[in-house]
């Protein structure tokens, strides 16, 4: 075999090695869009949630934005804000919730609340709190946190760290009070 035969042979080789080199390399975008793809991310806008039991209405769930994640466990995701209207025996709103994020995992019925959580029942109490459970197998203490909270009555401003309450909010415990303070109807804040 002669040299000039040796040399393209070499140079077929070198061109063909930075060939697979340069299509070798990916574009972050690209595998972040594979990525996302892979693992089954079903996206929802401007969502509305019906939630009955035997035929009842008992919750009507709203958010701009859900990512519904087929992964390992399961779960949804709320990333932009959460409004749920929960409805009592007689179809009339018995309380309602708002918060900025909310995670659900579907194989625990739990849901994840945090970020500004409010729930408010009909009497005008109101709960303030960083962080939530509200997990749907715990009858008569659906919401728990062991965070600090803040309750507001007509009269009242409660703090505490640690609470449960009934999903309807009419009745709640509050696990280590630190304070309560009386205001007059007239004078309470805003």
């Amino acid at each position: 075999m002669n040299s000039y035969s040796t040399d393209i042979k070499r140079i077929a080789a070198l061109i063909t090695g930075c060939f697979f080199l340069y299509s070798c390399e990916n574009d972050i975008n690209e595998i972040m869009d594979f990525d996302a793809k892979s693992t089954g991310i079903e996206i929802a806008k401007k969502v509305t949630v019906h939630y009955s039991i035997n035929g009842k209405r008992k919750a009507i769930l709203t958010s701009p934005l859900m990512y519904r994640v087929q992964d390992t466990v399961p779960y949804v995701e709320f990333p932009k804000t959460i409004h749920v209207d929960f409805f009592g025996e007689k179809d009339s709103i018995d309380s309602k919730l708002d918060a900025r994020y909310a995670k659900y995992k579907e194989t625990r019925s739990i849901v994840f609340l945090k970020d500004s959580v409010r729930v408010i029942n009909v009497l005008g109490d109101t709960l303030y709190c960083d962080e939530l459970y509200w997990d749907l197998k715990r009858t008569g203490a659906e919401f728990y946190t062991d965070k600090p909270v803040r309750i507001r009555t007509r009269t009242q401003i409660i703090n505490g760290i640690g609470m449960e309450a009934r999903q309807d909010f009419k009745e709640y415990h509050i696990v280590h009070p630190t304070g309560i303070v009386s205001v007059p109807a007239s004078q309470f804040p805003n």
